[in-house]
């Protein structure tokens, strides 16, 4: 898998990465400070609403950004949202109200929302083998997995010496960082044949997605993943104190075996994308994933249920969660045009983003209204739904193939 990181852009790219996901982590522990700072017993209320407005910006201004990202020069985009990213961390230690909070986390997400899908979008343009490609997506999904579990804990030495509020001070390092490490590289930056006009342009992503089975499949798998760790991520904390009554330790036990799953199945997956189709792969992940989802709502049910068992149910979810993801971007980079990539990257943003922003509140209304066995329950049945769905949309038979008469859809 290191084989690829000979290639220096990508390498850098890489760095870049991992610099301002370090840098994100940092800033998710010092707003749940600056939160309760701000607001005390409303704290809860208040983090609830920044992740509204992140979820929201994802959704709205990602389209936008490929908008414009297919006019400018790439690596330019890129610098210029890291520094915004940055100037925005630089302030958050100087905010005095709530309302300030959420204008500037709107400010950090929509620069956000438009870094992300064009960074994705550059890395098949820097690796064209498919292969070194693939080798990629594991060690992106790796950083991801490393970053849930290093960040916290950098955080936590750091509070140590210095109070949160420095945090953002780290926060905006990375993000510097980031953009020092894209700048040093020369990127592709494809441009399209013939000038299209705002609507066009805007809407692009989306129509092109929407017009290729294959990636109405992926928007399907997307909601089984979606389903699967929006019940990890709001839920553990519940079943491990509440139902559980066990430490806050255990909690960060039971996510650390959703990790370790996912991380596993980031290390197996370029060998197993070699041997089996890529639809095989993700549908394999999101049935696993769904399984153990099912097993643990029948434990849940009929027995006692204890945190080694959680975790290794989680570990498994986990393992199907990153199998079912990671190998997206194959299918995205296979189904757009060069110069289209950005904005089919941004459509898949903005939609598995909708996802979570529906499957992210049901999770936690079933789990105070309904109890854990039940929520369990129907949050299996919202990740099978998906896999229906995909039995349907792609079939078995379906070509593999790079950028399709579908793909190329207006």
């Amino acid at each position: 898998m290191l084989s690829v990181l000979r290639n220096r852009t990508y390498r850098h790219l890489l760095a870049a990465q991992v610099a301002a996901l370090t840098g994100t982590g940092l800033a998710t522990i010092a707003l749940g400070l600056l939160a309760f700072d701000l607001a005390q017993d409303a704290a809860a209320l208040v983090l609830g609403t920044v992740l509204t407005i992140k979820m929201v910006a994802y959704v709205t201004v990602a389209p936008l950004a490929a908008a414009f990202a297919e006019r400018v020069d790439r690596r330019k985009m890129l610098v210029v949202l890291d520094i915004v990213r940055a100037a925005v961390a630089v302030f958050l230690p100087f905010v005095t109200e709530v309302w300030q909070v959420y204008v500037l986390i709107f400010i950090l997400q929509s620069a956000s929302a438009g870094f992300t899908p064009a960074f994705q979008a550059t890395i098949p343009d820097v690796l064209t083998d498919e292969q070194d490609y693939t080798k990629a997506l594991s060690l992106s999904r790796l950083a991801y997995d490393m970053e849930s579990v290093l960040s916290p804990s950098l955080a936590a030495a750091l509070l140590t010496i210095v109070s949160f509020d420095n945090l953002f001070w780290g926060t905006a390092l990375g993000f510097v960082a980031s953009a020092l490490l894209v700048v040093s590289v020369a990127l592709p930056s494809p441009m399209p044949t013939r000038p299209r006009g705002i609507y066009d342009r805007t809407t692009r992503g989306i129509r092109i997605y929407l017009n290729t089975p294959r990636l109405r499949a992926l928007l399907a798998l997307t909601w089984t993943a979606a389903a699967l760790s929006a019940m990890v991520i709001v839920n553990t904390v519940v079943i491990v104190r509440t139902d559980m009554g066990l430490p806050e330790s255990a909690v960060a036990l039971a996510l650390a075996g959703f990790g370790g799953g996912s991380m596993l199945a980031a290390i197996t997956l370029p060998s197993l994308l070699n041997r089996f189709r890529d639809r095989s792969v993700m549908l394999f992940g999101a049935t696993t994933g769904t399984i153990f989802m099912a097993m643990a709502a029948y434990l849940f049910a009929n027995f006692p249920m204890t945190l080694p068992t959680l975790a290794l149910i989680w570990a498994c979810v986990g393992f199907g969660y990153s199998s079912t993801l990671t190998p997206s971007g194959r299918l995205l980079s296979r189904s757009a045009k060069p110069e289209d990539r950005p904005a089919v990257f941004a459509a898949q943003f903005t939609l598995s983003h909708l996802c979570w922003l529906m499957l992210y509140p049901l999770a936690g209304w079933l789990m105070t209204t309904k109890g854990t066995a039940v929520t369990l329950t129907w949050m299996t049945i919202a990740a099978f739904a998906g896999l229906v769905i995909v039995s349907v949309l792609w079939p078995e038979k379906s070509p593999e193939g790079t950028a399709g008469k579908d793909a190329s859809k207006p």
